[in-house]
Formats: structure tokens, C-alpha cells, sequence
């Protein structure tokens, strides 16, 4: 077993969780609902799909029943990972023209917010998809504990009220129809405390339990969304939500100290953490301490570097000029590794900084089921679209598409955009050891670097590698997590970062979910336990028994 360090050592003072059964995301009721299903004879699947459809209530301001999702799962009967793309497509009216006649000849992307910045929602089937394939129990007594606190209602935690005070500050969001129906109730946010209620939701809920979630693309929830564009000028049609399904595909995968990293190929942006590890294993940074300069310094240069890449040409596959294999080919990454000079920072090619409003869980049984899994509205609230009547909040995924037409991820009818979400899952010889992720725009590789470095080169325990401060790559600029040594920060500063704190932790430097497999998947049978971690930006919690 890997020889972690198992001393806490950061400020948060959580402590991993052992168990042989857990769940952790991002808050307590939805990791309770998923272990309520692995206690009724269920899987991780099924604890998975129920967590994540608690989660569109409980965490609003980052995913809704209008989200897109991605998984990695280890199956042990199979003995292999699978992975899914739940990433919905443009609606067939899309092209440039489409958005330059509507919003300018000027227009670079899609809006930001609004109908047209809805692509069609994959998270409903995705759920559907996934219980189908691997599930134990029936789809529908997943759906149950989500129902109940639709109905009942829930207390809003700390940091949930705080991403939810700033949304209704956004006229952009507040202004959009539906939002402040489902949102604003009493016509403001909910307070730290305050039971927040979602009977719409509830409604949908049931009707994609009865269904298998059939209903929300092909049915009278379809029908509903549809008939809520057309009201509102939006393009979105019942033939683009019929006519699209998700898509089970191979993960791709970077090897590093004698692991192997897994992600989904694009149209995500999994690969930065992959290419940024390739050029990682050129340089000896266990040799370096932990949080000095150096060390730093070597990971941030090779998160730019992966960037300039991903942002250039990653897009839905069938555009893309370059394949993935081409972007991990070794000769290239050990080139690429020589462009960084310890010495200084430099500017490998532009980028841009998305913001994020997602979710991601994990779950794992004592079977040895696996999963890592991710959903989201994108920025948050989405694209502000709530369907009266249903509680369905909407991404805003169609904002990652550009106009030009000479990009790759330029914009077209049934066209998958750019995503952000991404789960992770790593290996060793062939075996499962670590379900995560980390939430948060274009933090979610730099998350996956950062963590994975701690606990492989540093021997950092998940707890811990997850509690530690972390550093964001932001558009030229390293924003620097408040618990950096300041040594370190002006150490930045003096190779050339451009190095500006942020202090709002729970919107700039993600969050994530860890559960580590104790044995590292040496056993066939029942596994020996996991060691799971919270990250501490978010309200959740790991539980397991």
C-alpha cells in the first residue's frame, strides 16, 4: 500500500473517513441518500445516482435537473473502468449565423446566460443510463430520497447561502424567467438555516423515477421544456431532446510514478491534467519541498503549458485536428517539459478563466464498485432558465461554444461545446485505488494536478491533500489560496508570477471528493476498506459504515 503520511496537517483539522462503504460530495443529506441505498442492498452506482439527484436540490447554485454530467466507474465484474459522456448537444438551430443575427456581427460566443445558452441536459439521462448498465436497485427508489426533500424541505447551509446570495446580486440571472420563482422565495434568497422547499422539483422527480427518465426527453416534461424556449425566443425543440442520448466511451489515461490517471476524452478538459502530469514526470519534484516556490513553480508552468493546448484545439472529437493521443504523445510532453526553465515564468499561449457551479461526487461499496462522477449547471445557476411548473434549472453550457469559424469548437447544429466537468479516477497495474475529483471551471485539472502531486509525490494522506492551499492558473495571472507561505508566494512573484490572492476560497479554488481503496485493488474480493476525504471549501462531509 502506498506509505501516506497519515498526520492531518493543515488548517481544516478533518480527519479521512475509513469505511468499507462510502459516499462523499459536497453535503450531508446527499451523501445519507446514497448510503441509504448501498444499506438497502444497493451498489455505488445506485448510491451514485441518488447522491447526485439530492444534489440538484440541495446545492442549487451548482447543479439543477438541467445539468450535464460525465462518470468513471470501476466495475469489478468486468474487471475494467468505464466512462460515460453526458454531455448534451446544440440545438439543431445553432450556427454562427444563427447568434450574430440575434446578438451582433460583433458577438464572439453564445450569451451567458438564457435560453440561448442552453445545450440539451444530459444529467437525467445519464442516471437513467447508468442504473440501467450497472445498478442493483429499482430506478425509482433511487429518486425516493430526492422526492422527500423536494416536498419536505431542507435547511440551507453556510456555503450554499453564500453562492446564493451572490447570484441573486446578478440582474443576468435574476431577470431570467423562472429564477426568481424557484429561487428567490419571499423575494430574496434563503437564509443560513432557512428551509427551502422545491414542490416542482418534487413533481419532476417522480415523473423521471416512473419513467426511467424517459419523460424528460421524450415525454411531457420534454414537451414542457420545449414550449418554455419557444415562449421565450429560445431554439431548444422536442426533436433535439429526443433525437440525443449519451455516450459510453473509453477513458483516456496518463501514467505517473507508477500510477496510471484517468479522465474522459474530449469534448472534456481532462486532458490538461494528463498533459500537465506527462511534462510532471520529466522533473524529480518529490525532491523539492513540498510547498516551496520550486516545487510550485514547476506544477504551474506545466498547467500553463497543458492549457495552451486544450484551449487551442480540444472540441467535440469530430472537429478536433489534433487526437488525444497526438496531444499525450510522449516525444511531444518530453519537449514540452524542456520549454520550462526553473529559473522563470513564462507565457506559453493564452487561455481564458471559466468560473464553475458544479458538483462532483464519489462513491464506492464493499464489493469494490467504484465511481467518479460529476455534474453541473456550469457557472452558477446556470444559464438562470427554471421551467415553471417542473423546477428544472438549466445549464448554460452553450456559452463554452465560440462563433469563429475557424475554431474547432466553433459552434453547430447538434455539436457538442468545450466542457469543463471532469472526473477523475486513477489506477495501478490494471487495479482500482482512487475515485475523485475537484470541482470549479478550469480548476478541475489544476485541482487533479495538484492533489494527485501531494499524495504520490509527497506522500500527503487525501485528507490532507485535499485540505491544503492551493494555486489557480487565471487567465496570465496565479491566483494564490490564503495558507500559502508568503515565502512562497513572493518567491513567485520574484520568478515572474503575476501572483494575486484571492480570499473567497469557495468560488476560486474548487472542491473535491477523494476516496482512496485501502489495498489499492490487490484483492479480488471484498476490498479491505477506503480512506475518503471531503474538501473542506464545501459544506459536505465522506460517510460511510
Amino acid at each position: 500500500m502506498h506509505a501516506f503520511d497519515w498526520s492531518t496537517g493543515y488548517a481544516s483539522q478533518r480527519s479521512p473517513v475509513f469505511a468499507r462503504n462510502v459516499v462523499s460530495t459536497s453535503h450531508p443529506l446527499a451523501a445519507q441518500a446514497g448510503l441509504r441505498m448501498i444499506q438497502a442492498g444497493g451498489n455505488a452506482v445506485d448510491a451514485a445516482i441518488a447522491t447526485a439527484a439530492m444534489m440538484t436540490l440541495v446545492e442549487p447554485c451548482s447543479n439543477g435537473l438541467g445539468s450535464d454530467a460525465f462518470c468513471i466507474l470501476w466495475d469489478p465484474a468486468s474487471g475494467r473502468l468505464h466512462g460515460l459522456n453526458a454531455s448534451g448537444c446544440a440545438p439543431a438551430a445553432w450556427t454562427p449565423d444563427y447568434f450574430r443575427r440575434r446578438y451582433g456581427a460583433d458577438a464572439k460566443a453564445p450569451p451567458k446566460r438564457g435560453w440561448d445558452s442552453v445545450t440539451v441536459p444530459g444529467a437525467v439521462a445519464a442516471w437513467a443510463a447508468l442504473s440501467e448498465r450497472f445498478g442493483k436497485l429499482p430506478f425509482a427508489d433511487l429518486m425516493a430520497p430526492a422526492v422527500e426533500v423536494a416536498e419536505r424541505g431542507y435547511a440551507v447551509p453556510v456555503i450554499v447561502q453564500q453562492k446564493w446570495r451572490n447570484a441573486a446580486s446578478l440582474p443576468e440571472l435574476t431577470q431570467q424567467p423562472g429564477f426568481a420563482e424557484h429561487f428567490l422565495p419571499q423575494g430574496r434568497e434563503p437564509r443560513v438555516g432557512e428551509r427551502f422547499t422545491m414542490p416542482a422539483a418534487a413533481r419532476t422527480l417522480r415523473r423521471i423515477a416512473d419513467t426511467r427518465g424517459e419523460d424528460f426527453y421524450r415525454g411531457e416534461i420534454a414537451a414542457a421544456i420545449a414550449a418554455h424556449a419557444r415562449e421565450h425566443g429560445g431554439a431548444m425543440t422536442t426533436a433535439d431532446l429526443a433525437g440525443w442520448r449519451p455516450e459510453w466511451v473509453e477513458p483516456i489515461a496518463q501514467d505517473y510514478r507508477g500510477y496510471t490517471l484517468h479522465e474522459i476524452p474530449p469534448n472534456g478538459q481532462g486532458i490538461a491534467a494528463l498533459i500537465a502530469l506527462g511534462i510532471l514526470q520529466h522533473f524529480d519534484i518529490g525532491a523539492l519541498p513540498v510547498d516551496s516556490t520550486a516545487s510550485q513553480h514547476l506544477q504551474i508552468e506545466a498547467m500553463k503549458l497543458a492549457f495552451a493546448d486544450v484551449y487551442r484545439f480540444v472540441a467535440e472529437p469530430r472537429a478536433m485536428t489534433l487526437t488525444p493521443a497526438q496531444m499525450l504523445d510522449p516525444a511531444y510532453l518530453a519537449a514540452r517539459a524542456k520549454l520550462i526553465d526553473p529559473r522563470r515564468a513564462q507565457d506559453f499561449g493564452p487561455g481564458h478563466a471559466p468560473q464553475g457551479g458544479t458538483i462532483y461526487l464519489s462513491a464506492a461499496d464493499a464489493g469494490g464498485m467504484m465511481v467518479s462522477y460529476i455534474q453541473s449547471n456550469y457557472m452558477g445557476f446556470g444559464s438562470g432558465i427554471v421551467v415553471p411548473g417542473w423546477g428544472i434549472s438549466l445549464q448554460n453550457r452553450g456559452h463554452g461554444f465560440t462563433l469563429d469559424p475557424a475554431r474547432e469548437n466553433v459552434v453547430g447544429p447538434g455539436k457538442r461545446p468545450f466542457q469543463t466537468i471532469i472526473p477523475a479516477f486513477l489506477t495501478r497495474q490494471g487495479r482500482p485505488v482512487m475515485s475523485y475529483g475537484v470541482m470549479g471551471g478550469d480548476m478541475q485539472p489544476q485541482g487533479h494536478l495538484q492533489t494527485l502531486v501531494r499524495m504520490l509525490d509527497y506522500r500527503q494522506q487525501p485528507q490532507a491533500a485535499c485540505d491544503a492551499p492551493r494555486w489557480r492558473v487565471n487567465a496570465g495571472l496565479v491566483n494564490a489560496e490564503p495558507g500559502f507561505d508568503p515565502a512562497t508566494v513572493q518567491g513567485l512573484r520574484d520568478l515572474g508570477h503575476q501572483v494575486l490572492p484571492f480570499s473567497d476560497s469557495y468560488q476560486d479554488y474548487g472542491a473535491g471528493q477523494f476516496i482512496w481503496r485501502l489495498d489499492e485493488g490487490q484483492g479480488d474480493a471484498a476490498v479491505d476498506g477506503y480512506a475518503a476525504a471531503s474538501d473542506p471549501r464545501r459544506d459536505g462531509q465522506a460517510a460511510g459504515f
